[in-house]
């Protein structure tokens, strides 16, 4: 067990979560020192957060980095609660474009996206960077968007690393009996996801291994929605520790995102048969129908919940 599913598991899983953080570091320090600003600027309705919300998460490859930032900017009393509702909106449907990206299948193309990308990333270091030359901050944008690819190779790697689990995770009693068990209830889904995701705290990993099962025939397509909607759930435990010690707005910040996340569950839930049946018909390969099923779902329930944010009672929590 030790060799065949958790060795697999354990080095799949931090190869992942390794280059999320090598994507998410790239990327931050590239654009980092303006997120201040975007945030401040283009919040000042929910439908302009929800658009900026999407756009730094698609960017930052990071739904948990924008969110805790978020937090911490209330908390400074720089931001007003009302203000972050339509960036939690926007973090929900920008983290989809990771999984959108793996459920392409471009495994293959891992080790020689590692190699060029590690290949320019060394050659600019070479360079004397210096901020106030033109030529020499395209050299660093070079650097930082090479080291993103390499943490994007490192997520395709750790994808490959976790499906070499799958068939010895199949032939294990418990997993049977989860199957079983969900046969019944597909509620056993939303569970499995919601804890192994706040355990993980990356739902992007969760969906990878969802995907790595489905890729197999391991489980039915609404199972796999189940799990993605517990995962998107799971995800909330990383807002809601940043909002700890904080002020009453962060802790408003936090709560707004479990609360979208959890009624967009609960909304959904009845609705998976016809979710997998859209899904199934826009692809036929099950990794690119699970990412096409949280695209749907997380586009859908922001939008739903958008209107809800212009409420007028809603500005009274801003202190």
């Amino acid at each position: 067990m030790i060799n065949d599913i958790l060795l697999p598991l354990f080095a799949g899983l931090c190869l992942f979560l390794f280059g999320m953080k090598i994507m998410e570091l790239a990327l931050h320090n590239w654009a980092g020192s303006h997120l201040k600003t975007i945030l401040e600027r283009f919040t000042r309705t929910p439908l302009r957060g929800m658009i900026t919300g999407t756009a730094l998460t698609a960017f930052l490859q990071s739904s948990s980095a924008i969110t805790v930032i978020t937090i911490g900017l209330v908390n400074a009393r720089i931001m007003t609660f009302p203000r972050t509702l339509g960036i939690i909106l926007g973090t929900n449907i920008g983290t989809c474009i990771t999984t959108e990206l793996i459920g392409l299948n471009i495994n293959h193309l891992a080790l020689p996206m590692l190699f060029v990308s590690f290949v320019i990333w060394m050659i600019t270091w070479f360079f004397h960077i210096d901020n106030n030359n033109r030529i020499q901050r395209f050299v660093l944008i070079f650097r930082y968007s090479a080291l993103a690819v390499i943490g994007f190779s490192c997520v395709l790697l750790g994808v490959e690393v976790m499906q070499t689990m799958v068939p010895a995770l199949q032939s294990r009693g418990m997993f049977t009996w989860f199957l079983e068990q969900s046969q019944q209830s597909l509620m056993w889904g939303v569970i499995a996801g919601t804890a192994i995701t706040a355990i993980i705290q990356s739902s992007a990993a969760m969906v990878a291994i969802t995907m790595s099962l489905m890729s197999l025939d391991s489980f039915t397509l609404e199972l796999g929605i189940a799990i993605i909607l517990g995962a998107n759930i799971g995800t909330c435990v990383t807002s809601l520790i940043a909002s700890i010690g904080g002020s009453k707005s962060g802790q408003f910040v936090a709560w707004s995102h479990v609360i979208l996340n959890v009624g967009g569950a609960i909304l959904f839930f009845p609705l998976l048969s016809p979710l997998a049946t859209i899904s199934a018909s826009i692809s036929a390969t099950p990794s690119e129908q699970i990412a096409h099923a949280q695209t749907i779902y997380n586009v859908v329930a922001s939008l739903i919940a958008l209107p809800f944010c212009y409420l007028s009672f809603l500005k009274k929590l801003e202190n």
